[in-house]
């Protein structure tokens, strides 16, 4: 189920998006404004945010410039503002697309399913390809592969993760470059509402480096755990 993130400060409006998208079958998560919004993206995973411009505090050129200081995630922005100006200002940001108010909820519905369908297939087709790892989204499957670096690389073997290890190297996976903390670990795998300790996250850590043979994952000592780029 792909999670969408909708920082809107219209109330009214934030209500439609999340009945239309939720019936849509898309995961929904409402911010009010652009502080909100921030938090949110900052406490969370998602695959595409819907981002209103005009708003208090701060404005949605100011998140959006922010979140693409740290995420290539799609940003659909919604607006008002259709002077051209904006909209060109809007791309200079890198948002995926731009949509003024106000505007057909069939028509934003297909433009979102056009971003997901573009990023997924950017992806890979449901696969995530990380030095010598094979992630295979779909079937759920991890491989290693041996002498990745050489042309002619040998054989694959499959590493059996439990269900929260696969979420864990899969967050972490998409996040490369980001250091990510171990409560923010927990949210994104356990959930805001797991109350139990933080070393778990070390646990599955340490035994997600066992299964795979090799320590992709840094520590980063009184911070968290990082996947470096792979340049």
């Amino acid at each position: 189920m792909y999670r969408i993130l909708v920082v809107e400060d219209e109330e009214d409006i934030r209500e439609i998006l999340k009945n239309y998208l939720s019936s849509e079958g898309y995961q929904v998560v409402l911010a009010d404004d652009g502080v909100d919004g921030i938090a949110k993206f900052h406490g969370g995973s998602y695959d595409l945010i819907l981002l209103d411009v005009m708003m208090p505090k701060i404005d949605g050129f100011g998140v959006c410039e922010l979140i693409r200081r740290e995420s290539d995630v799609p940003v659909i922005m919604l607006t008002a503002l259709d002077e051209e100006e904006y909209q060109i200002r809007g791309l200079d940001l890198k948002a995926d697309d731009y949509i003024t108010k106000p505007f057909s909820m069939p028509v934003l519905l297909r433009k979102i399913a056009a971003v997901l369908r573009r990023i997924h297939k950017e992806e890979g087709a449901g696969q995530i390809c990380y030095k010598s790892l094979r992630v295979d989204l779909t079937g759920h499957h991890i491989y290693v592969l041996e002498n990745e670096d050489s042309e002619k690389p040998g054989k694959r073997t499959e590493v059996e993760l439990t269900q929260k290890e696969f979420e864990m190297l899969h967050v972490l996976l998409i996040n490369k470059g980001i250091v990510l903390t171990r409560q923010k670990l927990l949210n994104l795998v356990w959930g805001e509402d797991y109350f139990g300790e933080e070393r778990i996250v070390d646990t599955h850590i340490k035994n997600i480096r066992r299964k795979l043979g090799c320590n992709y994952i840094s520590t980063i000592r009184g911070v968290g755990y990082r996947i470096d780029k792979d340049y």
